[in-house]
């Protein structure tokens, strides 16, 4: 199944508790067909008292969203689109927005 967001892509959510915003992604779990959108689905977290958290108590953490969720943002209008991939002339494969604005490449010519 083809990915429409990468690492490091800016996305809007679409659904949930935190749709509307837009965010970067910070990690792409493609087994469960997940992400981890920064400052989306936080939950805090007990720790122990250890050697990184000397004082132990609540930590914040992003917890995954599922992939279906979020959109991928077009830079021409700022907000969240659906994407198709194309093959170009060179043998790159392009994510293209609903409008014909490239998104970026997901894989380059070899």
């Amino acid at each position: 199944m083809a990915r429409n967001v990468k690492k490091g892509d800016t996305v809007e959510v679409i659904a949930g508790e935190g749709k509307g915003t837009v965010a970067k992604v910070m990690r792409v779990i493609t087994s469960k067909d997940r992400v981890i959108v920064e400052s989306v689905n936080r939950r805090y977290k007990h720790v122990k008292p250890s050697r990184k958290y000397p004082q132990g108590g609540r930590i914040q953490i992003e917890q995954s969203v599922h992939i279906s969720n979020v959109q991928p943002v077009n830079p021409k209008t700022s907000k969240g689109t659906r994407v198709k991939f194309v093959v170009g002339a060179k043998g790159e494969k392009k994510r293209i927005a609903t409008d014909g604005t490239e998104i970026g490449i997901v894989r380059k010519a070899d």
